[in-house]
């Protein structure tokens, strides 16, 4: 007999059910999380060719990018949360406007940061210190690369809305084309054409705006048979702007938690710099699959609340930090298993090699309550709760600033001193997100129930 919730719709059930939906949530979402990072690495192989001054200013200038990008990801997160809550209450006309409202706020909020590198790539590339020669790569990089962030952003809104939707299928299978198109103008256009790093920049804008025109596509179907119009409207950018506000300050605090960790690894000298960004890389690489969870905890949660069915939300929450624990166990297994290997697949120096070696078992011992973080945050983010996390975020910061400033002033040199900075980054800032994560869990404020 199917479990149905209070509003008469099938729900989530605990066991093999549910577990199969989570799975044929999260492994679609993996694979386009992991499409998404080889836009940079073929971008990066390609320029290579080109001499060190290009891959430098790729570098630079593909950071401030990602940067950018990176603090609009509220726009996915919202939009999920918001259009998986009302289709679990059944309100399809709702769900189909948040997803149009969240679309068009990520055309507006990336024509502001066109015009913005745009104007400002000169003083951006001072800022950073670009040097003479790799100077004249980031500004091309960065005029190139800017019309195309109002696609990067619709590209963003509208993977959230069919991820509340429950489909996580489509944003892979764009993804992936997406992925194999961008290095095919990413060769033709700085290898064959000769545009050099200007190339690159128009390949990567060309095809997030073709990944945005078919996810709109997506999205929009079926919209107009609803009644529901297509163009803005006042009312819809507010409300989304006011449900994404909070999820952007999390992420801001998110980013200043990983900017201290570089910034602790830069004063205990080159050997723990150089080590902090293999193992970093390491780790972010590992928190894809975490963060597919994730995304299959938001949308569930989501349209659980939705349907009022505060039963299903708590299980879900279980189901899938269950899954997010052993899948971090298992991911730090693996780290730990490969730590005296993976160092020489980034490096030759023997010092960095010894220094990434020890951090990455700390690293690894860190990943089970990494799993538990991610999937708390999905949990938490699908019911809508945004001004939670982002008070928390900021807890977060102030609960990790004290063991960084000691970490930096008291650590050794090289290796030891990357030891005690991954200490204080994956034990304190990670459990301190675990901490004031969990605690909210346990309890039932977050879980607003209908639309």
């Amino acid at each position: 007999m199917a479990h149905l919730s209070p509003s008469g719709r099938e729900a989530p059930r605990p066991g093999r059910e549910l577990d199969r939906r989570i799975v044929a949530l999260a492994v679609p979402a993996l694979g386009a999380l992991v499409a998404e990072p080889t836009f940079v690495l073929v971008d990066s192989a390609i320029v290579g060719r080109l001499g060190a001054p290009e891959l430098a200013g790729l570098g630079l200038a593909g950071t401030v990018l990602t940067t950018a990008v990176g603090l609009c990801v509220f726009l996915a997160y919202a939009t999920t949360a918001g259009v998986a809550r009302a289709m679990g209450a059944g309100d399809h006309v709702r769900a189909r406007r948040l997803g149009v409202d969240g679309m068009w706020l990520g055309v507006l909020l990336g024509v502001v940061l066109a015009t913005a590198l745009l104007l400002g790539a000169g003083p951006i590339a001072d800022a950073l210190g670009a040097p003479d020669d790799v100077r004249r790569h980031v500004l091309a990089y960065l005029r190139w690369s800017a019309p195309g962030l109002p696609g990067m952003l619709v590209v963003l809104a509208a993977t959230g809305a069919l991820r509340g939707r429950l489909d996580t299928r489509t944003p892979l299978w764009v993804a992936t084309a997406g992925a194999v198109v961008n290095a095919v103008l990413s060769f033709v256009l700085v290898l064959g054409v000769g545009m050099g790093v200007a190339g690159s920049a128009l390949g990567t804008a060309l095809t997030q705006f073709g990944m945005a025109a078919v996810l709109a596509r997506a999205v929009l179907t079926g919209t107009r048979a609803e009644g529901v119009g297509v163009r803005p409207t006042r009312a819809g950018l507010r409300s989304a702007a006011r449900a994404g506000t909070p999820l952007l300050l999390r992420t801001v605090s998110l980013r200043v938690g990983i900017l201290l960790a570089a910034w602790v690894a830069a004063g205990l000298g080159t050997t723990a710099l150089a080590g902090h960004q293999v193992v970093m890389a390491v780790w972010s690489f590992a928190a894809f699959a975490l963060d597919a969870l994730a995304i299959a905890a938001q949308a569930l949660v989501g349209q659980s609340l939705g349907a009022r069915d505060a039963e299903a939300a708590r299980t879900v929450l279980r189901r899938t930090l269950t899954w997010g624990v052993l899948a971090g166990a298992g991911l730090g297994v693996v780290l730990a298993v490969g730590a005296r290997w993976l160092g020489p697949l980034f490096t030759p120096d023997a010092g960095v090699v010894r220094a990434v070696a020890v951090a990455l078992l700390v690293a690894a011992a860190g990943m089970p309550m990494a799993g538990w973080v991610f999937v708390l945050d999905g949990v938490l983010i699908g019911a809508g709760d945004g001004r939670y996390l982002a008070w928390a975020g900021v807890l977060t910061v102030v609960a990790y600033l004290p063991a960084a400033l000691a970490v930096r002033a008291w650590a050794p040199d090289g290796g030891p001193g990357l030891v005690w900075a991954w200490a204080a980054y994956a034990g304190v800032f990670m459990g301190a997100r675990a901490l004031t994560t969990g605690l909210r869990a346990r309890g039932t404020s977050w879980m607003t129930l209908g639309a």
